[in-house]
């Protein structure tokens, strides 16, 4: 992501309009370079490198896209003090050598070559390596030991998605607008969600869209702005599931002057289809070979149901179910969860928001090796639409009850 004061945006009518960067032939030129300065700088000093971007920039009216970029390449390098010396001993050894006299030039070099002499182990060291190393962990001094390089597209692209997440620096509330979706996509939404520590409520239905109010717990007490960087972070995840809208309310910038001082709250809006791309690995097809499995059997069939990987969002008190397809035959259709091998306290959970939702258009299908009981649930209580298995999930066992158990739509 990138720093405040690199952020490129516009207030339109209230309307937070982030920059973005075309992938011109002047613009895809301008990232190649910043790529090739940056491979050119492995193995030479931070410092180094910090000036030859600066004459890149010098007099260039784009000078904070080009510290954008760069900005964004510097997080893809490793940078390390240099040498084999730990600078903080170095010091340690050098300021106490100090304390044995006054200060001159002849008094540097004496103490230095002391240093040297003391922090000698196998190889022998001279005034001028503990002089490098003496403030080699300080970042202008420090070494790019290795860079992973982008695409120039890449890096376009990554930079759009920096101004974007930037908006949310700021957000005080987001909601998302989204409707069928594959679980899988889903399922790393809501780990995303987790991780960054936010908590989201889940209201409506597969005809007029899911809502996702989220919300954390720093957004409960204080004015900060560490939900909307968690906010910010999470917006690549999201990126990989289809069809949605996003909205967030922000506060104004008051540390600019050309903002409107009336101004209480700004809009970001943002849609699947405003062409921003993820950087975050996209998700799995299929969780598990159960799921692989059961698509490619089903495909086998000669039957009127189709077999979706776009389901519903299911919510209920307490949780998120994500179903692993959705049957539909004309007008009728019904979800399907598919619970393999899975930890005692996994299965009374799952089986818990499953009874809550109190949804009688889901088909449970388990394996047989689940002990159930132990788990403290009670398979009865799923009635007709539980489909037990053994090894394999036959896909006409699971048509037979969609037939009984499917709604109209």
């Amino acid at each position: 992501m990138l720093p405040t004061e690199l952020l490129m945006f516009r207030i339109k009518a209230g309307l937070f309009e982030p920059r973005r960067l075309k992938p011109t032939t002047n613009n895809l030129k301008l990232a190649e370079t910043l790529i090739a300065v940056f491979g050119a700088h492995v193995g030479k000093r931070r410092a180094d490198l910090n000036e030859e971007l600066r004459d890149l920039e010098a007099g260039r009216s784009d000078y904070r896209v080009v510290r954008g970029l760069a900005h964004l390449l510097t997080q893809r390098g490793e940078f390390e003090a240099g040498g084999g010396l730990a600078p903080a001993a170095v010091r340690e050894k050098v300021f106490a050598l100090a304390q044995d006299g006054p200060p001159s030039r002849q008094r540097t070099n004496t103490v230095l070559e002391q240093a040297a002499r003391a922090l000698s182990t196998e190889a022998a060291l001279n005034p001028h390596d503990i002089a490098t190393a003496l403030y080699a962990d300080l970042p202008d001094q420090q070494t790019l030991i290795a860079f992973d390089p982008l695409e120039p597209l890449q890096l376009i692209q990554r930079w759009d998605l920096a101004q974007a997440q930037g908006a949310l620096y700021r957000a005080f509330q987001l909601v998302i607008t989204a409707r069928r979706n594959e679980p899988a996509r889903y399922k790393q939404l809501l780990k995303y969600l987790k991780f960054f520590g936010l908590m989201v409520t889940v209201e409506g239905d597969a005809n007029y869209g899911f809502t996702l109010t989220l919300d954390g717990p720093t957004s409960l007490f204080s004015s900060n702005t560490r939900y909307g960087l968690a906010m910010a972070k999470f917006l690549p995840a999201l990126l990989h599931v289809t069809k949605w809208d996003l909205s967030a309310a922000l506060k104004p910038r008051r540390d600019l002057a050309w903002v409107d001082p009336k101004d209480d709250e700004w809009s970001f809006q943002l849609t699947s289809e405003d062409g921003y791309v993820s950087h975050y690995k996209a998700p799995e097809e299929h969780d598990s070979a159960l799921e692989s499995g059961f698509a490619e059997r089903f495909a086998k069939l000669d039957t009127p149901w189709q077999l979706e990987r776009e389901v519903d969002l299911v919510s209920v008190p307490g949780g998120v179910i994500l179903p692993d397809f959705r049957l539909v035959h004309g007008e009728r259709s019904v979800l399907v969860e598919i619970v393999g091998y899975w930890r005692p306290e996994y299965l009374k959970k799952k089986f818990a928001l499953l009874k809550k939702s109190g949804r009688t258009d889901l088909i449970v299908c388990v394996s047989e090796r689940l002990n159930l009981e132990k788990a403290g649930v009670n398979p009865s209580e799923f009635g007709d639409r539980l489909v037990w298995f053994k090894g394999v999930l036959n896909p006409k066992d699971v048509l037979a009850v969609a037939e009984r158990t499917a709604v109209t739509t």
